[in-house]
């Protein structure tokens, strides 16, 4: 470390901006999972873009390493600085602010550090929707969102982060401010160069301000929870469901009788929703921005057709927000169950829809000749491809067993994804965790011009070192 650099540090943004007190510093070093712990020299808490500019100038200056930082929910290591104490973690909380609304444009600007659910709440405020939603959307930062180009439960309708930015403002490590937050829905001005930052994990810059898309309020929602026995089934229902509700399905939600078991076992308030027990579980979501009782006769008579059809045995409806509340609850609580039940080995993999069932068989099948007794917690957006494919130690086997298995694990089941033509990250990012992974699997073309981008944007390689390349 460099004495001199940290009295600039100080000196330039000031000691309510620099924390430098090593027990202050702690809580800044460790990922949302606990399983990845770093060093630090300091936490930077900016509160406006200049100060970003101001400290990555002087980073770039003196060669110390950044670690950009939103809401710590990430779970593959990709805002934890690694073990260099010479690190500066930049975080973005105090950068919180709603920088405009417009209902004629459809468009939202704000700060990178403002919660998502925060604006979500502020969007529907003003009778519009930010369709992107995250079981973290409460605790995640929408500049994360962004860098790691997040998908969540209604890609099935409105796509990835990416879809919904239309611009940027960012700090580059020069200190430098990409001033791309502009509005515009038609812009054919050359290369769009926000791209490059979107899913980029702050190995090329700082985000800190972004322009997003709105859209008509969904007034309106209908829920309904079907048992499937099989991934195969599930499948077919989401052929005959898009067939009869088309543009209005939001969302639709696989998840195992595992997983089932798991969250009425960790957490509270929640009930079996079924007599007897099934394979698998679907949750589908319709939503409209008017028409009650129209898009509710919709699911009822989508899923009386499905059951007709075998498509699935059984099925509740929500008949209140309560009881759509409830039923999505069975879903978005499993990462919970998981963190109590114990460390799960967490892969979120993209794969063809239309694979999807066939690879969870093989899957399992390679996985059972390598680990005989392991546990699988399979559940995700079926709707768009994406798998949360987590594997969990045996039954009374200790802690330590998601560790010592990891490489074992994470290389076979990412050997099987690519063998279905899938992605090894759908929506979570590489960060640490797949790091090695990515290396091995990306096609060394797209590897090789990654890295010529990062070179142009960072000659000095200081921004978060050890994440993606």
């Amino acid at each position: 470390m460099n004495p001199a650099f940290l009295d600039k540090l100080v000196q330039t943004l000031g000691k309510d901006i620099v924390i430098v007190d090593p027990a202050e510093i702690e809580p800044w070093l460790t990922d949302w999972r606990g399983v990845y712990k770093g060093g630090a020299q300091a936490v930077v808490r900016p509160t406006c873009t200049q100060q970003v500019a101001d400290c990555l100038r002087l980073c770039n200056e003196y060669r110390v390493p950044v670690v950009p930082r939103g809401g710590n929910t990430g779970l593959c290591g990709g805002a934890t600085p690694d073990a260099s104490s010479a690190n500066v973690v930049i975080a973005l909380d105090r950068m919180n602010r709603v920088r405009s609304i417009d209902t004629i444009a459809n468009t939202l600007v704000a700060d990178a550090g403002c919660i998502l659910g925060n604006l979500r709440r502020a969007a529907e405020a003003e009778g519009r929707l930010l369709p992107l939603s995250l079981a973290a959307e409460d605790s995640s930062q929408i500049g994360g969102n962004v860098a790691t180009n997040a998908g969540g439960v209604n890609v099935v309708r409105y796509g990835m982060t990416r879809e919904l930015v239309l611009g940027i403002e960012a700090v580059l490590p020069t200190g430098e401010i990409f001033n791309g937050l502009q509005t515009l829905r038609k812009d054919n001005t050359g290369y769009d160069l926000k791209q490059l930052f979107i899913g980029s994990e702050g190995t090329l810059g700082i985000i800190t301000g972004v322009a997003l898309k709105l859209l008509p309020l969904n007034r309106v929602r209908s829920v309904v929870l079907a048992a499937v026995e099989t991934p195969r089934q599930a499948l077919e229902l989401l052929r005959s469901v898009y067939g009869r509700c088309g543009a209005r399905l939001q969302a639709y939600e696989y998840f195992t009788d595992a997983c089932l078991d798991l969250v009425l076992t960790h957490v509270d308030g929640l009930q079996q929703p079924f007599e007897q027990r099934h394979g698998g579980y679907v949750l589908i979501e319709l939503a409209d921005t008017a028409d009650e009782a129209g898009l509710q006769s919709l699911l009822e008579e989508a899923i009386g057709e499905a059951l007709e059809n075998d498509l699935c045995q059984d099925a509740v409806v929500s008949a209140s927000m309560g009881q759509l509340q409830t039923l999505w609850r069975l879903r978005e609580e499993i990462s919970e169950a998981q963190r109590a039940d114990g460390p799960h080995l967490k892969h979120d993999i993209s794969l063809p829809i239309e694979r999807i069932p066939a690879f969870i068989e093989t899957a399992e099948r390679r996985l059972r000749e390598v680990a005989p007794d392991c546990r699988l917690f399979i559940f995700g957006h079926f709707g768009d491809g994406n798998l949360h494919y987590n594997v969990s130690r045996p039954a009374g086997a200790d802690r330590s067993w998601a560790k010592e298995w990891e490489t074992r694990i994470a290389s076979t089941v990412f050997d099987e994804v690519m063998a279905y033509g899938g992605s090894i990250s759908a929506e979570h990012g590489i960060g640490q965790l797949k790091r090695h992974e990515f290396h091995h699997h990306k096609d060394p073309m797209h590897l090789r011009l990654m890295l010529q981008i990062k070179q142009i944007f960072d000659p000095n390689s200081i921004m978060n070192p050890g994440k993606l390349l």
